[in-house]
């Protein structure tokens, strides 16, 4: 008899345990309403008025943020990859080059981690990234390095397409 009631509190206590991480987990997402009338969203707001110290570095206007280009591959347009460590850039930086639906897809050989894009009857590439020029302006360049080898990386592949031999 003893026994049977022992398997029986253990039952209720794990059943409780149970019960309490349960409600723990799931309780949050519903709406089963809060003590204090509020609702669960304006108890998480941490910092209802703006903090005093921070200081807004870069304003972007939401007509900049939401602007569209018009991207002319057949134009003179080029796209310029900056790859940054450590967001993911290397997975879409490949993805540009090996998975993108073109009129011409980007060339990519075996055994190769550089593919050649070319624009639709001409020689001359439509993205700068390590993945179609390799390090051209060195080893994980930023904005400003750049800005300042890209216009001249171009011409020089530019005016070595034209002079080989077609």
């Amino acid at each position: 008899m003893v026994e049977r009631t022992s398997k029986f509190l253990l039952i209720v206590a794990v059943s409780v345990c149970f019960m309490l991480i349960l409600y723990q987990y799931v309780g949050p997402g519903l709406s089963l309403g809060s003590p204090s009338g509020r609702s669960y969203s304006e108890e998480l707001d941490l910092f209802p008025t703006p903090d005093p110290h921070y200081v807004k570095k870069y304003y972007f206007p939401v007509r900049e943020l939401e602007r569209e280009l018009a991207f002319d591959m057949k134009g003179e347009d080029v796209i310029v990859f900056l790859h940054i460590q450590k967001t993911g850039g290397t997975t879409f930086g490949r993805h540009l080059v090996q998975n993108v639906r073109l009129e011409v897809p980007c060339d990519c050989r075996p055994g190769q981690k550089k593919c050649t894009c070319y624009r639709p009857n001409r020689r001359e590439t439509w993205l700068f990234s390590r993945f179609s020029t390799g390090w051209s302006c060195g080893l994980h360049a930023d904005w400003t390095e750049l800005t300042n080898c890209v216009p001249g990386v171009l011409e020089r592949r530019e005016s070595a397409a034209a002079k080989a031999p077609r």
